[in-house]
């Protein structure tokens, strides 16, 4: 097969997030402007500076058999209930080699997760010390393993094409989408199931990330505590969950006659070189990004009426993407609808990139951005973009559009992807 710069399209969605256990769901959650932060019950939240979190709607215990999940890390729980529903979404009706539209070797797995298998971890640790060492379980190691939920999903879909996990913080589910579309565009691979994963809500990561000044302490009104752009702004809410999407070389999906939501563009990488944790405050990374997005591929700027932006909430990150989009896009920014879904779903992590993925091909599949939540009192440095407030808002209905979805990591990790109507 020439692998010739092939064009890449979705076929599949799914999603398990704290607005709903599906991407319809959560879809509908986004639509709504509804908050997924809620308080943390129970003694060992008690004591934490931060008492709340966006957990998932649906609890993979409701969804999945028993024997099956004692044996994943809940991140992977999350990544295979996704996964399972963005296969069936995309047509498919068995693994590959048994579906008969996608063999083995021409289908690949790219499911990322920025911390892994810590609940996994650290819960086991417990058990090495309160129970002794012959009760820690057998699967501790497959479960930890970062590349767990990827190489699960692989395994049950039969992908041998390749399984890869991308670790890049809170840029590594949309890396992964960015690795899956060079996979399918080099001819690595005809069909691949990509995205984010994340489960860490627990009282060690809740309480580094709270002691690093990065989470909101806003524990009197959890469902206002993500609010990106709001001069009350003080960090991020942590959400758990997972976004999944199958991409598929346009002549595999039509010679199968396979439903498409939109093409998957491209990716633009790059690295701030500034700080461990902190982003570079001008967007100057952020910017060197999108430009090479837009310099390796065919997308106008011209086209772009939608963006589903990073901002977590924090105080330096939110206005950081902004200087980088006007630097980048100049006048063209003044037509882009800007969301931060992140006011809902709080932050997922490493698997945030996957399920604004989701949240990106469905607002260009219906032509519409959904609400950002909570800017009661919008920053003056936040207002050089059109940021869509409260409700809905339609995108052009005609014509050829295209979306952006952006996410950076500790690190300094920049990734941005973008979707084009077909």
């Amino acid at each position: 097969m020439s692998p010739t710069n092939r064009t890449v399209v979705v076929t599949g969605i799914g999603a398990t997030t704290p607005l709903g256990g599906d991407a319809a769901s959560t879809w509908e959650g986004l639509l709504a402007g509804r908050s997924g932060v809620s308080p943390l019950e129970g003694e060992r939240f008690a004591e934490l500076p931060v008492r709340m979190a966006a957990q998932a709607a649906v609890d993979p215990s409701e969804v999945l058999p028993r024997p099956l999940a004692r044996k994943l890390d809940r991140s992977a729980q999350f990544a295979l209930i996704a996964a399972r529903e963005a296969w069936a979404d995309a047509g498919f009706t068995a693994k590959a080699g048994e579906d008969e539209h996608i063999a083995p070797e021409r289908l690949g797995t790219v499911i990322a997760s920025g911390i892994g298998g810590i609940t996994t971890l650290l819960d086991q640790y417990d058990v090495l010390k309160e129970k002794g060492v012959r009760r820690v379980s057998p699967h501790t190691v497959p479960m930890l393993m970062p590349n767990g939920p990827s190489a699960n999903v692989g395994l049950e879909m039969n992908a041998q094409a390749g399984v890869h996990s991308m670790v890049s913080a809170c840029a590594s589910g949309a890396e992964a989408v960015g690795y899956a579309i060079e996979m399918i565009r080099s001819g690595r691979a005809d069909v691949v199931v990509a995205g984010g994963t994340e489960a860490t809500i627990h009282p060690l990561p809740i309480a580094a990330f709270a002691n690093m000044m990065a989470m909101s302490k806003n524990n009197d009104e959890p469902e206002k505590a993500s609010r990106p752009y709001d001069t009350a702004r003080d960090g991020f809410v942590l959400g758990e969950g997972a976004g999944i999407v199958v991409l598929e070389s346009a002549e595999h999906a039509a010679a199968r006659g396979a439903k498409v939501y939109c093409e998957a563009v491209g990716q633009g990488l790059s690295s701030d070189a500034h700080h461990i944790a902190q982003p570079e405050p001008s967007g100057r990374g952020i910017a060197a990004a999108l430009q090479q997005l837009l310099d390796s591929t065919d997308l106008e700027a011209s086209q772009v009426m939608h963006l589903n932006a990073h901002a977590t909430s924090t105080p330096q990150g939110d206005v950081a993407e902004i200087k980088a989009l006007r630097k980048v896009l100049g006048d063209d920014l003044d037509h882009v609808a800007v969301s931060a879904t992140k006011s809902m779903t709080g932050h997922l992590l490493g698997g945030a990139g996957g399920i604004e993925t989701v949240a990106t091909v469905l607002a260009l599949h219906h032509r519409t951005a959904p609400p950002t939540i909570n800017v009661e009192d919008l920053d003056p440095e936040a207002a050089d973009a059109d940021i869509v407030r409260d409700k809905p808002r339609a995108l052009p209905g005609e014509g050829t559009i295209a979306a952006i979805n952006n996410s950076f990591g500790f690190g300094g990790h920049n990734v941005v992807l973008a979707f084009r109507t077909v």
